[in-house]
């Protein structure tokens, strides 16, 4: 394969991706071995030389980030971000993760019908919720921060609303 055109397509898997990946997972989907990957890796490390984002190696992961560059204006945009409102999707991906955390972002996106990506993003940025590695599947799982149980001034998800009616129709809800 083209090393440009290898770039090219680990470019767009870190983009759409948006979480690190491992060599050996993009290894896989390129269908290239891991001399033809560092090859392609260090083609787009040249290519976003100077530009608004770099690439992140650590350990056996990879990743898209902004460069320092940018900072003053990443800082800008996401304190307008933890102003803003929650708003309906943020309560209603919110409302997942408390009753049915940790809960696969998968999940999250079969119960409201949508993708979630932006709010859990937006969740994880403004601290009500945290990311973990998952020891039964593949990616991560959402779950409530201390914080947010603080805010809401209850000392577990139990002291929730009609916590296990809750949880139990959304249960209903996921069984395809």
């Amino acid at each position: 394969m083209e090393t440009n055109l290898l770039s090219q397509k680990i470019e767009a898997i870190l983009f759409a991706n948006g979480d690190p990946i491992s060599y050996k997972n993009l290894s896989n989907l390129l269908d290239v071995n891991k001399k033809t990957l560092e090859e392609g890796m260090d083609e787009l490390q040249k290519v976003l030389n100077g530009r608004g984002l770099i690439l992140i190696k650590n350990n056996d992961l990879v990743s898209l980030g902004t460069s320092p560059e940018t900072s003053e204006v990443i800082e800008k945009l996401k304190k307008e971000e933890l102003e803003r409102p929650l708003g309906k999707a943020g309560s209603e991906t919110l409302s997942i993760v408390l009753y049915m955390g940790p809960v696969t972002k998968s999940d999250v996106n079969y119960i409201r019908g949508v993708d979630s990506s932006s709010i859990l993003r937006n969740l994880l940025v403004r601290g009500l919720v945290e990311r973990n590695s998952s020891s039964d599947t593949r990616g991560y799982v959402y779950s409530t921060t201390i914080d947010t149980l603080r805010y809401m001034g209850i000392s577990n998800v139990e002291e929730l609303p009609d916590y296990e009616n809750i949880k139990n129709v959304i249960k209903s809800k996921m069984n395809r």
